[in-house]
């Protein structure tokens, strides 16, 4: 069984450059945000019960999943988050499961990278990993970010980051930390250093 490492940070931490980092010495990744994009594209398992549950308002005219419309939703109506997480989580945890199956039965690595946006909400992510590493960095550069990525206001920034577990709460259970305040380039020798770390916790010489 692969040693499973749970990869978090909040939204414009850098958690996707830092997973892309991972990939680039062949680790596996398994990203759950993107597992949520596939069950939610067009012709998706989630979109059923979404549009029974929802309605046909929160669908693209493609099929897929409008996550503007969803995102305004649930901001207006927060308890509605709940409904929308009961039919998505059971279906992503399903997959990330098969997932680390197939990675197992490979054989050709010794640690998987999990990312988990909530992990530090989730009990049961927490749960399934063996080591966590958290992608800090301040709230100002989270909002700067966000803002510029995807054209939100500050205020709608700062209300997804009100939903999310604080910083503060992800360091207090971080097993490593990667600064992410400053250049990408940053981000590599950190990476390298991680991976070898890695690599002799699961019981293998880098």
């Amino acid at each position: 069984m692969s040693y499973l490492i749970g990869l978090t940070g909040g939204i414009g931490s850098g958690k996707s450059a830092v997973a892309d980092l991972f990939a680039a010495h062949r680790v596996p990744v398994i990203d759950t945000d993107a597992v949520s994009h596939v069950l939610t594209a067009a012709s998706g398992a989630a979109m059923p019960s979404i549009r029974a549950g929802f309605g046909e308002n929160m669908v693209m005219p493609d099929g897929a999943l409008d996550r503007a419309a969803m995102r305004a939703h649930i901001f207006a109506q927060p308890e509605e988050r709940k409904r929308l997480e009961a039919i998505l989580h059971p279906l992503i945890q399903a997959e990330v499961e098969r997932r680390i199956n197939v990675e197992n039965s490979r054989n050709n690595q010794s640690y998987i990278i999990l990312v988990v946006p909530l992990l530090i909400e989730s009990g049961s992510y927490r749960r399934r990993v063996q080591r966590i590493a958290v992608v800090d960095c301040s709230e100002a550069t989270q909002i700067r970010r966000v803002m510029a990525r995807n054209g939100l206001s500050q205020n709608e920034v700062e209300r997804i980051l009100q939903a999310q577990a604080t910083r503060a709460e992800r360091l207090a259970v971080a097993d490593d930390v990667i600064e992410n305040d400053g250049q990408l380039a940053a981000l590599t020798p950190q990476v390298a250093r991680l991976h070898d770390k890695y690599l002799a916790l699961a019981g293998h010489v880098s």
